[in-house]
């Protein structure tokens, strides 16, 4: 297939850009200062800087299926080093999204291949909050509220790494947020799960449970 398109497409772009701002492109190959990590799902319909309205070199990106946190996935582990050592971000966002296919299907268990090696992260959150989601009326608010849970829990995660736990040891500006958009609406919301250096992780994860199992599923 051509991509011809594609490519008129990013010199109409470029355009824009320099229409808009002529020194738009030579302040971005100059450096790259951004506040924010952002951590979201793959999704094609959750585009990180255009959710929160950012420039590019405004907002710096790592994306998996169902923005999972592992802490033998050296890719995300690498790039979350490389923004917290080098870039000093002050800002740690894990940003899920209601409606993931990643959730949904490791809620469903569905047998979809290798990516179901990947899927068993959230398997195991889910099995962690059995007893909440088996409680909730429907499959649509479970698979809603796996969505919510696996975002407070990759917050716990993204808190454990060595590379968070030494920034926080040697008093580095850093707080890790968990938040979710809604495709529906266009609209992300805080789960009230927000760690830094002066919260104990244990304490802030039970908050941000229980709040969850108080709120009407979306």
């Amino acid at each position: 297939m051509n991509l011809s398109h594609l490519q008129e497409n990013n010199r109409r772009w470029a355009a824009n850009r320099i229409a808009e701002d002529p020194e738009f492109f030579k302040r971005l190959t100059q450096q790259q200062n951004p506040e924010y990590l952002w951590i979201g799902c793959a999704d094609s319909r959750v585009p990180a800087n255009e959710i929160v309205d950012l420039l590019p070199g405004e907002l710096f990106v790592h994306r998996n299926v169902a923005n999972v946190v592992v802490h033998t996935d050296l890719n995300c582990l690498s790039v979350l080093q490389y923004a917290v050592d080098v870039l000093k971000v002050k800002h740690i966002i894990v940003c899920g999204h209601y409606g993931c296919g990643g959730v949904i299907a490791a809620h469903q268990n569905l047998r979809l291949g290798l990516i179901n090696n990947w899927l068993r992260h959230i398997q195991d959150v889910a099995e962690k909050h059995r007893s909440h989601l088996d409680s909730l009326a429907s499959e649509e608010e479970r698979g809603s509220r796996l969505c919510e849970l696996n975002v407070v829990e990759q917050v716990v995660n993204v808190s454990q790494t060595t590379v968070v736990e030494s920034a926080w040891d040697r008093g580095q500006d850093l707080t890790v947020h968990g938040w979710i958009y809604n495709l529906a609406d266009g609209i992300v919301r805080d789960l009230s799960m927000s760690m830094n250096a002066d919260k104990k992780i244990g304490p802030m994860w039970q908050k941000a449970v229980e709040m969850l199992h108080h709120r009407e599923p979306v």
